[in-house]
């Protein structure tokens, strides 16, 4: 096989995994070293497909932070998970997570006020599990 041939089937397989979703640029190197793709021409198809604008880290992210806040995720799991996918720049001022929390808590153990410890401990954490806050978290009570 030449490498022409190589660059453009990574290339290909690059471009269509971003045809079904959004992609970091990490996520889409390591699924294209999984095809058995040369590191090189991963690395330069990546380069080809972002300077086109195919593939945008803080497209990928936008998407990502939407998608995770409908899920009723807080901000530290969904920051956290980005970091896992290679991406460090990012904005989440965009969201409310106090109302987020508030919605969630309510959603999962319905509108009770008078809790005792034991109730409030368990609520927190799953909270907490969520990736909010210790202020949203507290917020929501």
């Amino acid at each position: 096989m030449t490498s022409l041939t190589q660059e453009s089937r990574c290339y290909s397989a690059g471009l269509k995994m971003l045809m079904r979703r959004e992609h970091s640029k990490l996520e889409l190197f390591q699924k294209l070293q999984t095809k058995g793709f040369d590191v090189d021409v991963v690395n330069e198809s990546i380069l080809k497909l972002v300077e086109q604008n195919y593939q945008s880290d803080n497209r990928f992210s936008e998407e990502f932070i939407q998608m995770r806040f409908n899920q009723g995720k807080g901000p530290v799991k969904i920051t956290s998970e980005l970091k896992m996918r290679g991406v460090n720049s990012f904005d989440l001022s965009n969201f409310d997570w106090f109302q987020l929390a508030k919605e969630i808590r309510q959603r999962k153990f319905g509108d009770a006020s008078s809790l005792d410890f034991s109730e409030t401990a368990k609520q927190k954490r799953f909270l907490q599990s969520r990736g909010f806050t210790l202020d949203q978290i507290n917020q929501a009570f």
